[in-house]
């Protein structure tokens, strides 16, 4: 024991003994002092503070180190344990687990859902379909003619080479595409792919409603945009009653998105996180959000709302964003074996169509199938079957500057003088071009062929898997194609991405007299203004009145 204990011991000591020769001198009928009388001392004063801060609670779980310490000393003293000194952690954790555990105060106890098996019974309801015996000639007729792909088929070749789901989840998704197809119009559908998100995934249908099933939503966007254009007319109007200063910049015209069934929304689009949950359709997808797409690089996170923070800025949400990446991956990624479709006899006739290209394609029907070994061998056996989007956002050109527009702007003519009365009309690959023109990627092919088994290539397929677009696969039997994308919807880069660079600062006005700030007149120079306007009014009223003065004499 160290000289200061044995010090403070003595003290104590001495304290305590001062103490009882105190009581015992005092008189037992004499009152006490009073507390104000005693002054504490400064030891008293610091067991006051340290205990006030141990009784400090906490602000994330209300809890205070005074109240821990005595139940975990309680604790130890009531079981105990051995070696407590080595475990006294686990026995403070475990106090603290006492506080936050659920305390079963109802009469039954309540269970609790978790993730699992909430999409566990969501999936549940896909498997409890009516059978089909004693259906009528009707349901039979309309089974016949379902529009539900064969899923299965499909993913038992991609097994083949390497690439799928599952079986599982892929017969998960099989039911959950039958739903899609019983509840929506669906004349056409396909499961396009799986696109992976930091949070949750989607799973993409491609699907064609039934011609006049998609007017009344094509009629409620217009109605919505026109109501979008209609507050902006009253907010500029409410601009002119202020009377502020007019901008006299023109914003470039806004390139229009295509129409349903054409170019880019030619088909829609239904995405859901697991199968089971609700299927989701996307909107539309315009030119602006393809080109800003272009320009930058995010990862899903699986929430359709969530915002796109991103330089340049999107023009949208993540859902927007998903639908612009599905439509650069589709136009990039899904190829046909050569001749599988064929354009109509119809078609290309009309100067229009020869001009913008041929934007429809039809089956073949005497296609009679490629050999599996042409197929790896040469390129120039696939096509594309998905139209090209140009660097403009759209897979046929639109012109900005209509001829006619340019006839009523000929008052401006020196004002549009610096700006380019032309814009080149943008040309891109015809459909149905091979693939074996596509641009390489730094001497690296976009595409790489080969057979899903080399041991046994007489019953092996052509798989074909794209460079541009890692996780894009195709294959075909010869007579059977089908294309499918699992990946993180991210196109290939040679370089790390780099956000593009913001543009050049504008310049500062010109300077000129129109502008520049006068200096404020002394006061002689304004005396001298006034006597010279004085001057000037005498002489128009002289200049009045002799002429008043010969009219009289005439």
């Amino acid at each position: 024991m160290s000289s200061n204990e044995r010090s403070q011991q003595k003290e104590l000591r001495s304290g305590s003994v001062q103490e009882e020769d105190w009581s015992s001198h005092q008189a037992p009928g004499q009152p006490e002092p009073r507390a104000s009388e005693a002054a504490p001392s400064t030891l008293e004063i610091a067991v006051q503070n340290a205990k006030s801060y141990l009784l400090l609670a906490s602000s994330k779980t209300g809890l205070n180190l005074y109240d821990h310490l005595s139940n975990v000393l309680t604790k130890i003293l009531d079981e105990h344990p051995e070696n407590a000194v080595d475990i006294i952690e686990n026995i403070s954790q475990n106090v603290k687990m006492a506080h936050f555990s659920k305390k079963l105060d109802t009469l039954q106890s309540e269970n609790e859902m978790l993730p699992t098996y909430e999409i566990a019974e969501r999936q549940k309801a896909l498997f409890l379909q009516g059978h089909l015996e004693g259906a009528d000639q009707e349901l039979e007729d309309e089974i016949a003619e379902n529009s539900l792909p064969n899923v299965m088929e499909s993913a038992f070749y991609f097994e083949q080479a390497g690439v799928g789901l599952g079986t599982d989840e892929t017969y998960r998704i099989f039911l959950a595409l039958k739903q899609l197809t019983d509840t929506h119009p669906v004349q056409r559908c396909r499961f396009w792919g799986k696109i992976l998100g930091l949070e949750m995934n989607y799973i993409i249908a491609e699907v064609e409603i039934r011609e006049g099933e998609d007017e009344e939503e094509m009629e409620e966007e217009d109605a919505a945009e026109t109501e979008e254009r209609d507050n902006g007319e009253c907010d500029a109007d409410k601009d002119e009653e202020d009377e502020l200063p007019k901008s006299f910049y023109k914003p470039p015209q806004a390139i229009p998105k295509e129409e349903s069934r054409t170019g880019a929304n030619k088909y829609v689009y239904f995405v859901c996180n697991e199968p089971g949950r609700p299927w989701v359709k996307l909107p539309p997808v315009t030119p602006a959000q393809i080109v800003t797409a272009r320009k930058i690089k995010k990862f899903f996170t699986g929430r359709l709302d969530a915002p796109i923070i991103s330089y340049p800025p999107f023009p949208g949400n993540e859902s927007n964003y998903l639908r612009a990446q599905i439509a650069r991956i589709s136009a990039g990624t899904h190829v046909s074996p050569l001749g599988f479709y064929q354009f109509g006899e119809e078609e290309g006739e009309e100067e229009e169509e020869v001009e913008s290209g041929r934007d429809t394609f039809e089956e073949n029907p005497d296609f009679e199938g490629i050999q599996v070994l042409d197929l790896v061998e040469s390129l120039s056996n696939w096509v594309h079957h998905v139209q090209h989007i140009l660097p403009q956002g759209r897979c046929t050109w639109f012109n900005p500057i209509p001829k006619h527009e340019e006839e009523e702007e000929e008052d401006e003519e020196k004002e549009e003088k610096e700006e380019p009365d032309y814009i080149e009309q943008e040309v891109g690959p015809p459909l149905l071009t091979p693939i074996s023109e596509d641009l390489e990627i730094q001497n690296i092919p976009a595409w790489t062929t080969r057979l899903s088994s080399s041991l046994i290539p007489q019953y092996a397929t052509a798989v074909l898997r794209s460079n541009l677009w890692p996780g894009a696969y195709a294959f075909s039997t010869g007579k059977k194609f089908e294309n499918f994308y699992i990946g993180w919807g991210c196109k290939y880069s040679v370089d790390n991405y780099t956000p593009p660079v913001p543009p050049p600062v504008s310049q500062e006005y010109s300077s000129g007299p129109e502008i520049t700030e006068m200096d404020d007149p002394s006061v002689e120079e304004e005396q001298a203004f006034r006597a010279a306007q004085e001057a000037t009014e005498l002489a128009a009223q002289d200049s009045e009145e002799s002429g008043e003065d010969e009219d009289d004499d005439n």
